[in-house]
């Protein structure tokens, strides 16, 4: 007689054992999975930034980057798929509260791979990579606004929300601007014409206003929420590193834009602008910084809270990942441009930290998805219970 146990754990190591069917992969594909992309593509780009990793690792950073190409395509390939043949289960995401706030992870994700486009991409693909890095970012800024205002339209008109309810999930259609204005200060100095780089620098600092405004208004009423209703369940406990991403992203965004924006807008006649863009840039990076350090030390503490009762792994983990990578990037970037050797450790030990989470998170992702217990749409099961 077989094992009981023996036979349970070899059905858990099955091929996609918890799924009905194969073709459930696409039935059951959730804009969720582009937070793997979002969360390879950053370690990709914190990586480079180290000096030590570009030296010593540096075909690691361009590697992370192609496997993050690769995943895209996959996603996108089975996001279509299901668009096409389950198009009715497909349309339910627009009614749901959280899941569709992960369309903000397509446009992250794509604008991740162009920042790496635009670092390892000419030495792979020749300069004219540079022509395809422009016109994707303009593909990605409008899928970028289009989540900022179609997902809060959804919220007010086919969605219900309560208070007790909200997580720093909100942000997610927000930020994808942001993440947009941070890779239009990237590819601005590579545009040749002189009027079109005014037009992309320009357009990134409209991007900005467009996402991180709303997002500290959004992370205001989060604060008040978790004073009222204290923390979300723990299956949503790395949303609470999510609240990072913007704050991230927002100084980043101020750095890179003051420093490609400065020469691009004194070219067009606006004497001073490189001084005058590059200090209110570091000024503001280091305050929004400094509200990022808030968050994060809460987050850490909330998430050694969250571990004492047992956190379930799902997707969600990946929430980890980009916010804490944004993070460290703009930690580095501050480090350069003050000089201050305490941020360029701090900022390098954020990278590392973050590389570590990033190994335990994707091993796990990897366990789930040849199971294919990761592969579940809330979507379907909210319609069947209706």
């Amino acid at each position: 007689m077989t094992d009981p146990t023996l036979l349970a754990i070899s059905n858990g190591l099955t091929p996609l054992s918890h799924l009905g069917h194969p073709r459930d992969i696409v039935r059951q594909f959730t804009p969720n999975w582009f937070t793997v992309v979002m969360g390879t593509g950053v370690v990709a780009l914190a990586l480079d930034r180290v000096p030590i990793t570009r030296t010593l690792l540096s075909p690691l950073p361009a590697g992370l980057w192609m496997a993050a190409v690769a995943l895209f395509l996959v996603c996108c390939g089975l996001y279509a798929a299901r668009w096409i043949f389950f198009f009715d289960g497909a349309r339910q995401i627009f009614g749901h509260s959280t899941v569709s706030m992960f369309f903000g992870a397509i446009p992250m994700a794509l604008a991740t791979l162009i920042n790496g486009l635009l670092i390892f991409g000419q030495s792979r693909f020749g300069h004219g990579i540079l022509a395809v890095a422009f016109w994707l970012w303009w593909l990605d800024v409008v899928l970028a606004v289009v989540c900022a205002v179609a997902i809060p339209y959804l919220m007010f008109t086919r969605q219900e929300h309560r208070i007790d309810q909200m997580t720093a999930v909100w942000l997610l259609p927000v930020v994808a601007a942001e993440v947009a204005a941070v890779t239009g200060g990237l590819v601005a100095p590579t545009v040749i014409e002189p009027p079109m780089q005014l037009v992309v620098i320009a357009t990134s600092f409209v991007l900005w206003g467009i996402s991180v405004p709303l997002a500290l208004s959004i992370l205001a009423i989060l604060v008040l929420r978790m004073a009222l209703h204290n923390l979300p369940p723990r299956e949503m406990a790395a949303s609470s590193w999510l609240s990072l991403g913007p704050l991230g992203t927002a100084a980043l965004g101020l750095l890179v834009l003051g420093d490609a924006g400065g020469p691009i807008l004194a070219e067009h006649g606006f004497g001073g602008a490189v001084d005058i863009l590059r200090l209110i840039g570091l000024i503001g990076a280091l305050i929004l910084w400094g509200y990022g350090a808030w968050w994060f030390m809460l987050s850490l503490i909330v998430t050694l809270r969250y571990r004492r009762e047992g956190v379930p792994f799902n997707l969600g983990w990946w929430g980890y990942i980009f916010p804490l990578g944004v993070y460290a990037l703009a930690t580095l970037r501050l480090g350069e441009a003050t000089g201050l050797v305490g941020l360029a450790w701090l900022g390098a030990g954020l990278v590392g930290l973050l590389t570590l989470i990033w190994f335990v998170v994707a091993g796990r992702t990897l366990r789930g998805a040849y199971r294919g217990d990761l592969f579940v749409s809330p979507c379907l099961a909210t319609a069947s219970k209706n």
